[in-house]
Formats: C-alpha cells, structure tokens, sequence
C-alpha cells in the first residue's frame, strides 16, 4: 500500500473527530517564505520525500508560479500529526502574498479557523503582511506567527544572541500592535496578541528545515546560542535533526489554533446574519455531522477530467457524492457528482462523505461560484467575501482568429467565475472584451493562462487604468422630464462622507440587511437620523433617500425610478465612468395618471437626466485611483528612487533608515505606476525592492481633468463635445 494511499486513509480516519481537526491557512508578504515552509510541513507529515533542499514549491502546481517562483492560486493540502499522544488532522491553505492576489487570501480565511502569519526576520512586518492580518482577523480567524530566514541574521548580518533575539522582539511587537489594532473592538475574542511564552511564536528557516519555539526549546534543551553556534559551523543537517521545524510549527498548530468546535459558535454570527435561533444555527454552531447540509464554496477550480471543483467548507452536514444541494442565488439544484480531499495539487476522490468542520472539494456544483452558499435546504446565504481592493487597471482582450471568439467568452466566464476579484466585461457593440483586476501581473497572468491552457491565441490592448466620477458639492434641486413630459422628477445630489463609503465597502451597510440594523449602522457612520429612515436604495458606494410625501402612483414606479439611477450612475456624465460616493434625494414626482405613460421608454430617461444634472450641477470630477508605494533601497540609491516616484505625480510622505537600507514610502497614480517596474530597475542598478499596494481613488488634479475626459470619450467612441452645462473645466 503507498505511502499515499496510507495518509488519506489516516485522513478519513480522522474526519469524524471535529476535536481533532485544525483548518489553518498560511499568510504572509511576497517573499517571506510561506509556500517553502509548505513543503517542510508536507515532508514532516511524511507527504513528500524529505530530500533535497525544500525548494520543491509542492504547492505550486501550475507552470507558470514554477517559472515565476510565486504562489498565484491559493493551493490546499490535508495532512495528519500526532501530538500529545493524539492524531491530528491538519487541512491547510497555502496563500498568495503578491497584493495583486489578495482575493484569493480573502477567500481562503473563510474557510479556515487560524492563519499562520509568516514575517521574513530581516525585513520585518511589510504592508502586505498587515493586509492579510487584517483579512483573517476580520473573518475571526485566529493568529499565530512564525519568524522565517532566521539564518540570515546570522550568517549574513553576524548578529549575536542579544541583537538577534532584540530583532526578534521588535517583529513580535509589530504583529502584535496590528493584532491589537483590529481586534480591541471585537467583543468575541479575548486577547489573541502572540507571544514568545505562550508558544505561539516559533522561530527558524525554512529553507534550513530547522526551526524552535519556546516549548520545542525545553523540550529539546536547545537555546539560542547553540543554533548560533551550529549555524555558524554549517552543520544545518544536524541542527534539523535536532529540532526539524515541521514538527515545531505543526506542533504549535496543533495546541494553539482551535478546532471546529471550539471556532464555529465564534465565527458564524460574523460570517452569516441569518436568524441564530433556527435549528440550522444550532447545527452549524455544533458542527452537527448530522444536520443539514451546510457548504461554502471559497475557490473554483478547472480539472481537464472532473471539471469544475468547489473547495470550501463543510460547516454542518455531511456532504455525499448523490445529494442535490441548493446553490444561492440560482434557481433549482445542483447534483454532487463526487467528493474529496486536496494532497498539493492532485485530489483525492473518497467513497465516503466529507463531514462538518472538514474542507472538502466538490464536483457536480456548476452554478457555483467563489463565494456560493450551498446546501440542503434553502437558507439565508453567507455574507459575501469582502475584498479589500477594487479592480483598476483593465486591458481589452480579443481573439486572433474570430472562430475561436465563441471560445473566448466561454473561458472569460469561467474566470469571472474562479476569481471574483476580476471583472469581465463583453461589449456586443464595439466586439471589445475588457478585463478587469488588482494590477498589471493580475491581468498578465490570467491573459497568459487563456492562451496556454486553454490554447486561444488573443491580443491584448495597452493596460487602462480604471476612474471615477464623484460630486464635490451639494447640487441645487433638478428637474428631470419624460420624452412625453408627462412625468417630472426633482432630484439633488451630495456627497457622502467617507465613513459611509467606506462602511458600504466593508459590506456593514448593505440593502440585504434588515432596516433597523442599516438604520443604526448608517448613523454610526454620521448620517441624520431622518435620512437614514428613509434609504430607498444603495447602488455601488451611491445611496437614494426617498423624501417625497404622499405621491400617488410612486410605489409602483420605484422600481423604474431605480432602473433609471443604476444606468445613470454606472455611466457619469463626464466621460460614462461609474459615479461613486454620491447620496441622491428625491424630492418630489409629478407622474401620469395612466399606466401606458408612465412606462420604461418614459420614466428611465426622465430619471437619468435629473441625475446627470444634479451631478453636474454638484462640480462632478473624475477621480484616478491611486497606490501606496514603498521602496527599499541602498542610501546611494535614493535620490534616483525618490526621484522615480516624484517624477510620475507622486509625492514622497517618508523617509527613514532601516537596517543598512533606506526605506521611502509615497503615494502615486496607478497610471503613472505602469511601467514602474522597468524604470526602477535601471534607476537603481537593479538593487531596490519595492511593493506598491491599492490606495483608493483622489480627485485628478484640475489641469489634467479634461484631457483625461476627452481621452476616455474618444475611446469610448463618445461625442468629442462635453454637455453645455459643464463649465467646470
């Protein structure tokens, strides 16, 4: 019987002991070393063979992270260890660190109950290590931290005992200030700060395949002056064999990171606002084996031979290869084709079910997409995955041959499908079809993807960088008139403050939840009370407030009144970008006693027009998106650093040493961020380090603003003449 065989065997065993199971992702900065630290744990659990450097990226299953030497899909494995005389069944998530990958990290902590922060030690707590600590505590997922590359504190930068273990110090004490910073308002979690005492904080190399942490240390009487001095020695073989870091790291896996039960009372009420009084609440907060079926699909994946596979969560039922499950938001069932496990990239298919508080992968559910709730029973789904950024940079793909065009929007579907942070948009009209996503390695990767695995040669057009249109004023009352003007709508605009926008981006205010929550969750944010009465409609980060009285006829126009707003602030006035921030009033109607002119072809117009012009009206802009940047960089270096960001509208915030480097944080438009990676490069002879994460949009500066416009317009194939009332420009 193969090894393998043996481990899923082991595996199946212990699916049924939810006290046994521990669902853990591993997160972390590009480069900290999470997907070598992968391999070292496969080899531990005795899933690969252990020689040989771990270097062997199990978990990069797709050719293009082989080549590029970064995890771009979120890969999972399930594996077996005994600790404290007991065997423990580790299903683990293995994440993406680049920024432009961040939804697949979202997706994987709703699957899993405690993260595995990785920290390179001689670079320290980076933007993106702060991203995915935020992403897991925001899904109650519980943290625990392991400081990588240890060995270069020692062998490249020569620090003794005393200067290594201050380091180490000072890297504990950033996680933790993040952890703090997040977690203080949250009512269900006690204190989750990391320590050296606690054992939630193990220290090694990855690469090495060493690693300790403070019960592993009296346990195997090493201290940190033996490491030092068999690190020195190069005797890194014997120092793995005295304390291999797999055993170290699964260990403290093991006793830290809570299990199902002990995790799901805590982590339903914040992923589901269904009634917590149902039988069904009880059975996900009990991870009843027995209840209803309970699945949330967190990533899809394409297999040449089984076809779409869902991987999620089990959180209460047991999932069976027959059953037809409910998928939210579609009509109708879907019928479970197979069940299994994940080992790296191959799944192993299982003649048994996949019980509650597993994660399993699920063939059969077509209808599912990343973020499906699905089940045996119609249900409230859970709340959608929030991610933290939005797509803005967009590239046109087209196929070479228009045979393979058919193709073409077969496979655009399906990546809209696997990747909701990409966006796909098909134009009948113009033949164009535009995708959508975090940045231009993003898109790179997936145009490269459609051409190699699914074998369509495509062009694609320069990268675009996605606006926005925002009001900066409030607007005086408009009229808006039906082509029949019979119909008469009074609207204004203004703007909203941040706070709300930013509550309706984090999903705490949203049109699915019930009134008197929306209505205290706007008011925190500092909306008056008699508007927040009176929310008729939120679209993208735009709210509608309903202030008319007693109009006759209304109720059954709302919905075209809504028809109308969507289309007008999905395409702005100013060059049909979509409007954002933006709260409409309606003040009053005057509509048709008859039906037949109050139809579509008159009030949607009638609606669209008033809203254009109280935008106008309200000095509507267009609003660039914009990134954080940070560069890492020798002191020589510098000023042709700096000088790289100023030199593209960007402005320099901060400068300050760190180590032997100098560290130069800025801000700058995605726009002129095209390209950057090139020029840095030459500027500084190959020898800074840069990372650049999603900042939002800010209004583009009043002399480039028409410009910009008409350069979208002509794109776009709009009218080159801008409406007679925008005199702003």
């Amino acid at each position: 019987m193969g090894r393998r065989k043996k481990i899923v065997q082991e595996c199946e065993k212990l699916m049924d002991k939810p006290e046994q199971i521990r669902n853990i992702a591993i997160a972390a900065h590009v480069d900290h070393g999470k997907t070598t630290l992968t391999d070292n744990l496969l080899a531990g659990a005795g899933m690969i063979a252990d020689e040989g450097e771990a270097t062997r990226l199990m978990m990069d299953t797709e050719e293009d992270e082989q080549e590029r030497g970064i995890t771009i899909d979120a890969a999972n494995v399930s594996m077996t260890h005994e600790y404290n005389d007991r065997n423990h069944l580790i299903n683990l998530i293995d994440t993406p660190g680049h920024v432009d990958f961040g939804g697949d990290v979202t997706r994987a902590m709703r699957a899993v109950d405690g993260a595995l922060v990785v920290v390179d030690a001689v670079e320290g707590a980076m933007p993106q290590t702060e991203t995915v600590v935020r992403q897991a505590l925001r899904e109650g997922v519980k943290p625990a931290l392991f400081i990588n590359k240890v060995d270069r504190l020692i062998s490249e930068l020569q620090e003794g005992p005393e200067e290594m273990q201050q380091r180490l110090t000072d890297v504990i004490g950033d996680v933790n200030e993040l952890i703090r910073g997040m977690t203080q308002d949250m009512d269900d979690v006690d204190d989750w700060t990391v320590s050296v005492e606690d054992g939630t904080v193990a220290f090694g190399s990855a690469l090495y395949k060493w690693g300790v942490s403070l019960p592993s240390m009296q346990e195997t009487g090493m201290s940190f002056g033996d490491i030092i001095e068999l690190e020195q020695d190069g005797k890194r073989q014997e120092l793995h064999e005295r304390t291999p870091l797999s055993d170290v790291v699964l260990d403290m896996v093991a006793e830290h990171f809570p299990d199902p039960l002990d995790a799901q009372p805590r982590r339903i009420p914040r992923v589901w606002r269904g009634d917590d009084q149902t039988e069904l609440a009880k059975q996900m907060r009990e991870v009843d084996d027995d209840g209803e079926v309970v699945f949330m699909a967190t990533d899809i994946g394409m297999d040449p031979h089984a076809g779409e596979i869902a991987t999620g969560r089990v959180f209460s039922g047991t999932i069976k290869k027959g059953q037809e499950l409910y998928v939210s938001g579609t009509a109708g069932k879907n019928r479970v084709q197979s069940v299994g496990i994940f080992m790296g990239g191959e799944r192993e298919e299982l003649d048994r079910g996949v019980p509650a508080g597993n994660i399993a992968a699920v063939t059969g559910l077509r209808d599912a997409i990343a973020g499906s709730t699905v089940s045996s029973v119609e249900m409230t789904p859970f709340e959608s995955i929030e991610h933290i950024s939005e797509p803005v940079i967009t590239k046109s793909v087209e196929a070479k041959n228009m045979d393979d065009l058919p193709k073409l929007i077969q496979t655009l579907q399906q990546v809209a499908k696997e990747d909701p942070t990409i966006r796909v948009e098909i134009n009948e009209d113009t033949g164009e079809h535009l995708i959508s996503g975090q940045g231009e390695l993003h898109l790179e990767v997936i145009t490269q993807r459609i051409q190699k695995n699914q074998g369509i040669p495509v062009v694609t057009g320069e990268p675009i960088v996605v606006y926005r249109e925002a009001a900066q004023n409030a607007s005086r009352e408009v009229e808006g008139v039906s082509p029949n003007r019979h119909n008469k709508f009074y609207i204004t605009v203004e703007p909203l403050s941040q706070d709300i926008v930013d509550q309706i981006k984090l999903g705490e205010v949203s049109m699915d939840m019930p009134e008197l929550e929306r209505r205290e969750a706007l008011q925190e944010a500092g909306m008056d009370k008699d508007t927040s009465q009176n929310v008729e409609h939120i679209h993208g980060t735009n709210i509608l407030i309903d202030d008319t009285k007693g109009i006759q006829h209304l109720n059954e126009t709302m919905e075209l009144v809504i028809e109308g707003l969507e289309e007008a602030l999905d395409d702005g006035p100013l060059a049909a970008e979509p409007v954002q921030g933006s709260l409409l009033r309606l003040h009053d109607a005057k509509l048709h006693e008859d039906t037949i002119h109050r139809g579509p072809a008159q009030v949607i117009p009638a609606v669209r027009e008033a809203v254009h012009r109280a935008l106008i009206d309200a000095d509507i802009k267009m609003l660039e998106p914009i990134q954080n940047v940070r560069i890492d960089v020798p002191s020589e270096h510098m000023g042709s650093a700096s000088g790289e960001i100023q030199g593209r509208r960007g402005r320099v915030d901060d400068m300050y040493q760190e180590g032997d480097l100098m560290v130069i944080e800025g801000i700058a438009p995605v726009e002129e961020m095209i390209g950057f990676s090139s020029d840095i490069r030459s500027a500084t002879e190959g020898r800074a380090s840069w990372n650049t994460e999603n900042a939002g949009f800010r209004v583009l500066a009043d002399n480039l603003q028409r410009e910009i416009i008409m350069d979208i317009r002509e794109r776009k194939g709009m009218k080159l003449e801008l409406p007679q009332s925008i005199d702003q420009f």
